[in-house]
Order: structure tokens, then sequence, then C-alpha cells
């Protein structure tokens, strides 16, 4: 019990996330470090590299996925449609009040396993 009100504790100081529509995928290119969750698999650390031209890739360690992941995102009412070659997603790219930005990927790959991300902006 203490664990989880300390929890929710560090979630309140956080103050709350606001969406950010996205106009332009030059706006969240470059590099996002976070965690990955996929059913199946322990969770495990990820690097997204974002092109200007919405291009992708995602480095997944060999231990978890083997691989790079290589796809295009495009923009559709201020969210990323994320169309790879291993499956397809939406992303959320939400503010924090500090002005961190954090994007919220939700994804299903095509052996319907169900993949969520929650990378920061490393810039």
């Amino acid at each position: 019990m203490v664990g989880f009100a300390a929890s929710l504790i560090g979630c309140a100081s956080a103050g709350p996330l606001t969406p950010v529509v996205v106009s332009d995928v030059k706006s969240v290119a470059g590099t996002w470090k976070g965690v990955i969750y996929q059913s199946g698999y322990q969770p495990d650390y990820i690097v997204m590299t974002i092109q200007e031209d919405g291009s992708y890739r995602v480095h997944v360690p060999p231990s978890a996925r083997p691989g790079t992941r290589k796809g295009h995102d495009r923009d559709q009412r201020g969210r990323l449609i994320i169309q790879g070659e291993k499956g397809r997603g939406v992303a959320t790219v939400l503010r924090s009040p500090n002005g961190d930005r954090i994007m919220d990927v939700q994804a299903t790959l095509s052996d319907n396993s169900i993949v969520t991300a929650k990378p920061r902006s490393a810039h």
C-alpha cells in the first residue's frame, strides 16, 4: 500500500500531460528514448530516431526482439500514424508541465501482438 501511495504522489507532482498537435513530422524529428512493452517479452529499452522525412528506425536490444525496425510516420489529425514492415500503430505526442515531450505509442504487430512505448525526446 505504501508503494502504491508513493507512486500516486509521484504522478501528481509531475502534473498533467498535454497533447501536442503534430502539424509537420519535422517537429518530432530527432532521437526518442524510453521503454517498450510487448506481450510475451520483458520491458526493454529502445532508441527511436525519426528523420525529417518521417522515416524512422527503432533500435531494440537483440536479447528482446532482434533487429532494427524501419518504417514511415505520417501526420494525421495531429497524431503520428506509424506504418512499418512489422506492423502499424498510432503515436500521440504529449508535453509535460516542464516542457519535456513524451510520445505515447500504441501499435499492433503483424503477429497481432500489442506493443506500447512512451519514449521521451532526447533533445
